[in-house]
């Protein structure tokens, strides 16, 4: 289980192998059934999540009963709230398992320590936060200016079959639709091949 994790770190950072062995001493195992929360709206996070198998979903319910998916982590992502990790405050989010997920959890007092006894995995997460803020602001971008058809477009090279694993109104609501006018975009996209 810890390969597909060192492997994600090589394209970093190189680690000797007492530096691998420091590494995979702080990483917890864990399994998710589907539909099993990995964090609750309100609670503190206090993990960052890498996904070695399955699906995880973040997301928030607005005050009318409206869930918002902002996030989908599949194999070789990691997921977590980033405020409540960093700040120690309450989540926001709901992170749960779409599917039944396997991943690797480093608690947020492991990771700070880390940094302290590696300082490489200091650059490691740094260009890990970079690439997710650059991440978000594309997202940010393309929902307020790119038509829903690239949207979906955009979604589906990103997330490479992921329409065969995750329920289309999820898919919606990730893209900010509603499920019948993704119906639309995708019957008209299976028109025109």
């Amino acid at each position: 289980m810890s390969q597909p994790i060192l492997d994600y770190v090589a394209r970093y950072i190189q680690l000797d192998e007492d530096e691998k062995k420091i590494f995979l001493s702080i990483l917890r195992p864990r399994k998710y059934l589907k539909r099993q929360f990995v964090l609750q709206a309100g609670d503190e996070c206090r993990y960052e999540t890498y996904v070695v198998k399955g699906c995880l979903k973040a997301y928030f319910v607005d005050p009318d009963g409206n869930s918002h998916i902002v996030q989908f982590a599949v194999e070789d992502w990691w997921i977590s709230d980033m405020d409540s990790l960093m700040n120690g405050t309450p989540s926001t989010f709901n992170i749960d398992a779409v599917e039944d997920t396997e991943v690797l959890q480093i608690d947020r007092n492991d990771f700070n320590n880390l940094f302290a006894r590696l300082p490489k995995f200091n650059t490691m997460y740094r260009m890990m936060l970079m690439k997710a803020f650059v991440s978000h602001q594309r997202r940010i971008v393309d929902n307020l200016c790119k038509p829903a058809k690239e949207r979906y477009l955009d979604f589906i090279a990103r997330y490479r079959n992921i329409e065969q694993r995750v329920p289309q109104h999820q898919i919606a609501s990730y893209l900010g639709m509603t499920p019948e006018f993704l119906s639309q975009i995708r019957r008209k996209l299976a028109d025109q091949s």
